[in-house]
């Protein structure tokens, strides 16, 4: 039997767009703008006219575009308390915005490890109503990961699959499906979602890392071995790619005396995975 490395996929973030639903013109857009831009450049910089901006009527253009930075440094608390601030500015002024900020506040709260957190954005985020399109499968995608730490797997299943109907084009929202599905025993499920995912993005570490595990616990040797080193190939000093070394370290030693484990001990939390970037208003 395949020693199957258990991969924290169902809690992993492949960053990918979060797109913000925009709210009426405001004058404040094209500074927005360029802070945003600035983001990109010098968050530093960025940072520091976000709060000069602040102080002077950015609103929460300007706590997001802070909330952007702080993301780009990988400080996802502060992120997360930026776009926490930006949600309850937007709300005060009844722009749509606001759920989207909140959004962003639990994307950022599952990359600071802080599910609880995550969670509590999130339902703000989903019980709004304004959601919609991709923005709305994106948040959907994330309190599911929310609802896995929690243990909440039936739950999350079903947040999976509205995500599913509404980011079917995230190669995400098929690789967290599938591992899912395999957590839960349905491994046709797993199979069928984690080929979604390789169709859509087969050069993902984390997608092919799924794949290795599927293809073991199906006790397909030769899967296991591809998927594990494409992982491995794809992205070399990442978790991820050490991870899969790991798993493929049991085809270079005799196997031991006695019955073989089905499972290898899983990886750490991805929960600090790096979140979405925020382009959007």
């Amino acid at each position: 039997m395949i020693s199957l490395l258990l991969a924290a996929a169902a809690l992993q973030s492949t960053p990918a767009k979060r797109p913000v639903d925009t709210g009426p013109a405001d004058p404040r857009e094209a500074r927005y703008e360029r802070c945003v831009d600035l983001a990109t450049r010098d968050t530093a910089a960025a940072r520091t006219e976000a709060s000069q901006w602040g102080a002077t009527g950015g609103g929460w253009f300007a706590r997001q575009c802070a909330g952007i930075a702080y993301t780009r440094d990988g400080q996802y608390p502060a992120a997360a308390t930026e776009f926490t601030a930006a949600a309850r500015a937007a709300e005060l002024a009844h722009d749509a915005r606001a759920a989207n900020y909140w959004a962003q506040a639990g994307n950022a709260w599952l990359a600071a490890g802080e599910p609880a957190k995550a969670r509590t954005a999130l339902d703000t985020a989903l019980v709004a109503g304004t959601l919609t399109g991709l923005s709305l499968g994106e948040a959907q995608l994330d309190h599911a990961r929310a609802l896995v730490v929690a243990g909440e797997i039936g739950a999350a299943r079903r947040d999976l699959d509205l995500a599913l109907t509404n980011a079917t084009a995230d190669p995400l929202a098929w690789l967290l499906s599938a591992t899912l599905a395999r957590r839960m025993g349905d491994l046709p499920r797993a199979k069928k979602d984690i080929a979604e995912a390789l169709r859509r993005s087969a050069d993902d570490a984390s997608v092919q890392l799924e794949a290795g595990n599927i293809a073991a616990t199906a006790h397909d040797e030769a899967g296991a071995r591809t998927a594990w080193a494409e992982a491995a190939r794809l992205s070399p000093n990442s978790d991820v790619g050490r991870h899969a070394v790991d798993a493929l370290r049991q085809f270079d030693t005799p196997p031991p005396a006695g019955p073989v484990p089905a499972t290898a001990p899983p990886p750490p939390s991805s929960l600090k995975s790096p979140p979405t970037s925020p382009q959007g208003r």
